[in-house]
């Protein structure tokens, strides 16, 4: 069983920036992909970002690709989103998932384990 705890959610206005970070208990974090998805409200989620076990390998939504950023350190067993020029658009509720395929930047959440309780970021126009 893998623990994941998202935090550095909060409220930025348009064009500003926001790090998210996921902290993983639980197994050998370095053995997981690791991924970001998010909820805005009336919406399905949705893919984010997708990052491999070592971080040689990246996947972004088109979105958010070029504003946002996901990287991992894995002895600190956490993963980042760095979110940039951020957009009314991009409020939603962050979900950090984890990928028992070490090798894969899955882009759907049924190819991911595990999820956390989610952070909530709110982009003001």
């Amino acid at each position: 069983q893998v623990q994941l705890v998202e935090s550095g959610g909060g409220l930025v206005q348009a064009g500003g920036s926001l790090r998210l970070s996921c902290t993983a208990s639980g197994r050998t974090f370095s053995n997981y992909a690791m991924g970001w998805f998010r909820q805005a409200p009336g919406k399905e989620r949705e893919f984010v970002a997708a990052i491999n076990w070592n971080g040689g390998s990246t996947y972004y939504a088109d979105s958010v690709k070029g504003r946002f950023t996901i990287s991992r350190h894995n002895a600190k067993n956490t993963v980042y989103l760095q979110m940039n020029y951020l957009k009314p658009e991009d409020t939603a509720v962050y979900y950090c998932a984890a990928d028992r395929a070490p090798f894969r930047t899955g882009v759907a959440l049924f190819e991911f384990d595990y999820l956390g309780q989610g952070t909530q970021v709110t982009v003001s126009s």
